[in-house]
């Protein structure tokens, strides 16, 4: 079962969590991505992302598809935020439940890492001095 999401509110990991359970499932991961408050030793004040929304849910749903398919998850979670976010604030959460807690590991990594790569979801770092857009890689 998929469960994709582009959100302009708070997102939840508990949510996220209970969407993904699965009685079936022997391992289950979460991945919740932050804001953190600084990037290269400078002070981010927040962050603000924006989105092809229709492109973005149809390449997010490709991941959680190719995630069931390759790993047997009985469930994937893709929920990622838009908007101005604070310090703190949760940016994406990605909940996966397999089998095995090892396809559950692999799965999730796989699909935070070409979510990042893929998605047409675009990140804007603000500064006490300026703003800059950069790639939304790690």
């Amino acid at each position: 079962m998929l469960n994709i999401q582009l959100k302009e509110t708070a997102l939840s990991a508990q949510e996220c969590i209970n969407l993904a359970a699965d009685p079936a499932s022997g391992g289950a991961t979460v991945f919740i991505g932050t804001v953190r408050n600084q990037t290269k030793g400078r002070p981010v004040l927040r962050l603000e992302f924006e989105a092809y929304a229709p492109m973005a849910i149809s390449e997010m749903t490709k991941i959680a598809a190719e995630v069931e398919q390759r790993w047997q998850a009985h469930h994937v979670v893709i929920h990622h935020r838009v908007g101005s976010l604070a310090i703190g604030d949760i940016a994406v959460i990605i909940a996966v439940s397999t089998p095995h807690r090892k396809a559950a590991f692999e799965a999730c990594q796989y699909a935070i890492d070409t979510l990042k790569e893929t998605v047409p979801i675009w990140k804007k770092e603000i500064f006490e001095d300026g703003e800059v857009w950069v790639a939304a890689h790690p």
